[in-house]
């Protein structure tokens, strides 16, 4: 499978691939069941998680549909007390009602994050595309808009929150730009949320974090590469860290 990805064999094999990396990330980050405990090892912290972890985040939108089923399931999370990732479908299932999205986020106290490409977040904040003139303007609008904190994706890609507080990475490779990738840091923001970060430093990590494995991964990559790597980008960070 992976060869045929890598040579570009058709939209349809790469799909039944990023569902996976969806299930393989729910593995390996744990996003929904806890930290991850290879990095609880490395970092000799246990206090960085707490001993029992519930199941605290939900991941919607890779390769789940458009349409009212993928409405539904959004806001019934939404109406939850868990931390809400929104991506791709989750996002573009309410482009032709965005205040009905909007009227969930906006009542929420706990987490919600999302994190739309271009094409997703134009579709969802239509009138944006008019008032605002620059990538940072637009996130922190809509994330005021929103209630929510908004991961803008892209070569600079733009992470705001509903106060105004702003991030931009500009640290993702161009080859990270590949059918999937985004689905995997959706998991890695969930990852951060699962282990207690706050929604604006979860994202904002998540998105550095998704850039150095894109860097690691090297040209060529494609999105199941990514998880792979992520035990170097992990080594790398503690060893900065312990350096200062």
């Amino acid at each position: 499978m992976s060869e045929k990805i890598r040579k570009f064999a058709g939209l349809a094999d790469r799909i039944l691939a990023f569902i996976a990396i969806v299930v393989f990330l729910s593995q390996i980050l744990l996003a929904v069941t806890g930290p991850p405990q290879w990095i609880v090892d490395w970092l000799e912290m246990p206090e960085i998680a707490p001993r029992e972890t519930p199941r605290n985040v939900v991941v919607l939108g890779p390769g789940g549909g458009v349409g009212r089923p993928m409405r539904e399931l959004v806001l019934a999370a939404l109406a939850g007390e868990r931390a809400v990732v929104l991506d791709a479908d989750a996002l573009t299932s309410f482009a032709d009602e965005p205040q009905a999205l909007f009227a969930a986020t906006r009542s929420r106290a706990t987490a919600t994050l999302m994190t739309p490409h271009e094409g997703e977040f134009s579709r969802l904040f239509k009138a944006l595309r008019l008032e605002a003139r620059s990538k940072l303007e637009r996130a922190r609008k809509a994330a005021q808009e929103a209630g929510a904190v908004v991961l803008l994706k892209g070569p600079d890609t733009v992470v705001a929150a509903p106060d105004g507080q702003a991030t931009i990475a500009e640290n993702a490779p161009p080859w990270l730009a590949t059918a999937g990738s985004g689905d995997v840091l959706a998991g890695i923001a969930a990852g951060c949320l699962a282990q207690g970060m706050p929604p604006f430093e979860a994202a904002s990590a998540a998105v550095w974090l998704h850039g150095e494995a894109g860097n690691a991964a090297g040209p060529g990559l494609i999105a199941e590469d990514l998880p792979e790597v992520m035990p170097d980008v992990f080594r790398q960070l503690v060893a900065l860290l312990a350096s200062r």
